[in-house]
């Protein structure tokens, strides 16, 4: 153990190493596929500073697994691959070798799920599911109470697994009114023996946190700009990728990923249509080149299950475009005229591709 009264000299070369390495995530903003115009350059760049903030927050400030800190990965700011505006997204830092307990109360939101993941965006790009556990699959006790054992080891009662390369938790919560309806209170804490408070810094592990900090910037920004690229070559129709991809970046089973990539003129807006299958919940959104949900919180860049209007038949219209055009659901493009796009089925009894064409209004 380093004594934290012994002498080390300036570490100000740590500083511009991580700086230097942190710079290499800026590339995306290069790559001859993404867009050049004022707002997706300016948007990128916002994007980075975004990508840097989480990733401080995560393996800096909240990276020890003695001491799980469960923290928001997206907000109405930090946004990251199609994050969904119905969600609430925590996060907290494991290791697979400790006994971790979950205790809350579930209240109103309608869909919950916790997965254990193996973190290796700042490697490959994934965030393979190494276990995964929802409201349908647990026991309550009185009020809605829960407790949940997280271990590599099977437990009685409501369990989630870790494997040998697990290293965070991922709790979703999806609402159909996040107005009217309560998130889940959730705690998170290991068990068994181990220190009472956490050790002090020592120089070399700032050092590996700061530069896994701008490995994992570099590395979530790559990936999602490969996803983008994809779509981009089946502008204005759902992706028909492979889903088993998305749920190894850390997308939830239960879910169909419908992304997309629109590219439209002035005046034009693109129509999605769809009947709506048997399912827990839908929801579509509008998002930039970079992946990020746009301003859901002033703008109409979404619309979900409860806020649609539907056909006499039962399906569903929506109209992306720059102004309400008076019929079907609108989703605004808020200023844009590219980028991406995600249809999401919540355990729909069929996944069904939806339609898309693009119009002249």
């Amino acid at each position: 153990m380093t004594d934290p009264q012994a002498p080390v000299g300036h570490l100000d070369h740590v500083w511009r190493q991580f700086c230097a390495a942190l710079a290499d995530a800026g590339d995306v903003l290069a790559r001859p596929s993404t867009p050049t115009t004022a707002l997706d350059q300016a948007e990128g760049l916002r994007y980075l500073s975004r990508l840097t903030r989480t990733a401080l927050n995560m393996l800096v400030d909240s990276s020890d697994p003695d001491f799980p800190r469960l923290f928001l990965l997206c907000d109405d700011k930090l946004k990251i691959g199609a994050d969904n505006p119905d969600n609430l997204y925590q996060q907290c830092v494991v290791r697979p070798d400790r006994t971790y307990r979950i205790t809350g109360r579930r209240n109103t939101v309608p869909y919950f799920s916790i997965g254990s993941k193996a973190n290796r965006y700042a490697i490959d790009g994934t965030m393979a599911s190494t276990g995964e556990i929802e409201f349908a699959q647990m026991h309550f006790g009185p009020n809605g109470s829960f407790e949940i054992t997280v271990s590599r080891d099977p437990q009685p009662g409501n369990w989630l697994p870790m494997a040998d390369d697990t290293s965070l938790l991922i709790v979703r919560q999806t609402f159909d009114n996040k107005h009217t309806q309560v998130a889940a209170d959730v705690t998170v804490e290991r068990v068994g023996p181990g220190a009472s408070v956490p050790a002090l810094l020592d120089p070399a592990t700032i050092e590996r946190q700061l530069m896994g900090a701008a490995a994992w910037a570099k590395g979530t920004a790559n990936t999602f700009a490969n996803w983008s690229e994809w779509f981009q070559g089946q502008s204005n129709r759902i992706y028909d990728g492979d889903q088993s991809v998305f749920w190894k970046a850390g997308g939830d089973p239960n879910i169909w990923y419908g992304h997309f990539h629109y590219d439209l003129q002035p005046g034009e807006a693109l129509v999605i249509e769809t009947p709506v299958p048997e399912c827990r919940m839908w929801n579509v959104q509008i998002d930039n080149w970079w992946m990020e949900s746009l301003d859901h919180v002033h703008q109409n860049v979404w619309i979900n299950n409860s806020m649609a209007k539907y056909e006499p038949d039962g399906s569903v219209v929506v109209v992306c475009a720059d102004h309400d055009p008076g019929w079907g659901n609108w989703v605004d493009l808020a200023g844009h005229r590219s980028g991406t796009g995600l249809w999401r089925w919540i355990n729909a009894a069929e996944n069904l591709v939806p339609a898309m064409r693009v119009v002249k209004l």
